[in-house]
């Protein structure tokens, strides 16, 4: 046989750095999970958004732990639990109850333990508390709406709450800032935005970001919230800022960690924090905007 019949070859590594089609399979099976529980079972939303966000915290506590810093778990996993409930069921009260409770178990669990290192121990507990369970709250908070939590299914469409189409919103815009930049920052990205966090993203994907996420915003809250098409624009701008941060905050907290994905739970993807780091920050942004503006 020829020689160069002989000649294993590596296998081709994607130009994006994932593998492709388990990532477009995982993508596309959240996608029928959250928007169909979302549409049709709103509590269903909330139990699966739940449990992304106790994964969530145990993906960056067992990054922490690599550090050597180990996290008062238990109640830090109370507090994941407990505040998604509180906030759709209870409202802002009771998102802000859970929050000063789990963060009052923390303290108490971490100050009975003989260990040392309590303080930074304490810190990094109240650090996943705020970042990952608080921030996507303000979800639940937008989901509920004025005409408060909706325990059965919907399922006529048509009557739907107005907080439902709020969250729809919000995630497409969250979607259309990473597709937007991602494709516009692979065809014409030569500036980056901040080399030393994550050098992929630059100024013109930023700028795609932007644009994309204006043409999607403005018919979206018009048409489907009879809203003035200023309240999508504004929309628009607040989510490619919350999302671009949000990505920066994990890229750092990554960084710092010695990390490259949080872990290996979604093929393709990373781990449940990779595709959590833009809502969490878009979440809060976008429910001040929906509250403040939506009433102009």
């Amino acid at each position: 046989m020829p020689a160069a019949a002989t000649i294993v070859k590596a296998p081709r590594t994607p130009k994006a750095g994932r593998d492709l089609p388990a990532a477009i399979s995982v993508g596309l099976a959240l996608l029928v999970l959250v928007l169909g529980s979302l549409l049709f079972y709103p509590a269903a939303f909330v139990a699966v958004a739940t449990v992304f966000a106790c994964v969530g915290v145990w993906e960056v506590n067992r990054a922490i732990a690599g550090k050597g810093i180990s996290v008062p778990f238990t109640p830090v996993m109370v507090g994941a639990l407990a505040m998604p409930a509180s906030a759709y069921f209870a409202g802002a009260e009771g998102l802000l109850f859970a929050l000063v409770a789990s963060t009052g178990a923390t303290v108490l669990w971490r100050s009975l333990d003989p260990e040392p290192g309590a303080a930074k121990s304490i810190l990094a507990g109240v650090f996943s508390l705020m970042w990952i369970p608080f921030l996507l709250s303000f979800v639940f908070l937008m989901l509920r709406g004025e005409q408060g939590p909706t325990a059965g299914m919907t399922l006529d469409l048509n009557d739907i709450n107005p907080g439902v189409v709020q969250v729809v919103i919000m995630l497409l815009l969250v979607v259309a800032n990473d597709t937007f930049g991602y494709l516009v920052g692979a065809l014409f990205g030569k500036h980056p935005m901040a080399p030393k966090i994550s050098p992929k993203k630059s100024w013109e994907g930023f700028a795609g970001s932007l644009a994309g996420a204006t043409l999607v915003a403005i018919p979206a809250t018009v048409f489907l919230l009879d809203q003035h098409w200023w309240v999508g624009f504004a929309l628009a701008i607040g989510m490619v800022f919350a999302g671009t941060g949000g990505d920066f905050a994990e890229s750092m907290v990554k960084r710092e960690l010695g990390v490259k994905d949080m872990s290996n739970l979604l093929p393709g993807h990373g781990g449940v924090m990779d595709r959590l780091d833009s809502i969490l920050f878009a979440a809060p942004v976008a429910y001040a905007i929906f509250t403040l503006l939506g009433r102009f």
